[in-house]
């Protein structure tokens, strides 16, 4: 089989935010019950890795048995991480150099991410994606805000960049994101960016680092 495109996931894959959104939600959390436990919080804190803001609020307010609306779960959430977003957020360590070698190979690139479009924004204002994908990143509002573990995403990104999904190798941080790569038809790539390899068990190549890519044969030999 021979790949002609790679689609990455944004938050945790190519840029890092996984500190941000880990202090968002504690904030978030704790706001509503000081009180919680270490447990609970990290129980909670994995599970919502990965998810679009609209289901990990959900499962905060089941999870707490929170009277607070949906919608005010969500835009606590998104003021709280927009004001550290301003603080700047950087690229993976290794996505440039392996970006280049994409490029280099012709492979077509694009992002499939579960940010809002309000998140997406954030990004956009202190990370250059346009120069990295065009016009090519394609959010949760893109296919009517269904997100990852669905597989809509992939799909819609595939058919933007004029391939088969299974012509595509994904990149991915979290359980849901793999769900959804696989759930599409594609190749997946696991990146250990959260120190958690167990997480990514689902994925049909683990990493921790991009420079352990080998995409010459990677493309060409699978």
């Amino acid at each position: 089989m021979k790949f002609r495109a790679i689609i990455f996931d944004m938050d945790g894959t190519i840029i890092d935010t996984e500190h941000i959104w880990k202090k968002v939600t504690h904030d978030l959390i704790k706001n509503k019950d000081e009180n919680i436990s270490d447990e609970l919080f990290k129980e909670i804190n994995d599970e919502l890795r990965g998810m679009a803001i609209h289901r990990s609020c959900a499962i905060i307010k089941e999870r707490m048995n929170l009277e607070h609306t949906l919608h005010e779960l969500m835009e606590e959430k998104r003021n709280r991480a927009g004001h550290i977003y301003k603080d700047g957020v950087e690229f993976i360590d290794g996505f440039k150099r392996f970006h280049a070698k994409v490029l280099q190979a012709n492979l077509r690139t694009g992002i499939a991410t579960n940010a809002d479009d309000f998140t997406l924004k954030c990004t956009r204002e202190v990370i250059p994606l346009h120069e990295y994908f065009g016009e090519h990143v394609y959010n949760i509002t893109h296919v009517n805000n269904k997100s990852k573990p669905d597989p809509d995403l992939y799909l819609h990104a595939a058919q933007a960049l004029g391939v088969s999904p299974t012509e595509c190798i994904a990149i991915e941080d979290s359980p849901h994101g793999i769900r959804a790569a696989k759930a599409a038809g594609m190749f997946c790539i696991g990146i250990n960016t959260a120190k958690n390899r167990e997480a990514l068990k689902e994925a049909d190549l683990i990493i921790d680092h991009y420079d352990e890519i080998e995409l010459e044969k990677l493309i060409e030999n699978l």
